[in-house]
């Protein structure tokens, strides 16, 4: 079993969990990506910037709506608190 949820984001305006998003890194500067964000993002201890999308996607046939986080920046690291709604924490 995952120590995190990794398809949740908690959104540190509202406080908001919003589940069932996917994360895409590609609009983050070459310098973020770098780093070992693969753990990072999976246990929460990024505050990333950006923005959820609605991304439709079709899958043999059918069409699905999808949510992305779309990552422009990594802001710091997260924390404690913040990483509250995950398991591991």
């Amino acid at each position: 079993m995952a120590p995190c949820p990794s398809n949740s984001a908690l959104d540190l305006a509202t406080g908001k969990i919003i589940k069932g998003v996917s994360i895409d890194i590609e609009e983050l500067p070459q310098q973020d990506k770098a780093l070992d964000l693969s753990d990072k993002l999976y246990a929460g201890k990024v505050v990333v910037v950006g923005s959820i999308e609605n991304r439709t996607q079709t899958l043999n046939g059918k069409q699905y709506t999808l949510r992305w986080l779309v990552a422009t920046g990594i802001e710091r690291a997260s924390r404690d608190k913040e990483r509250g709604h995950c398991s591991s924490q």
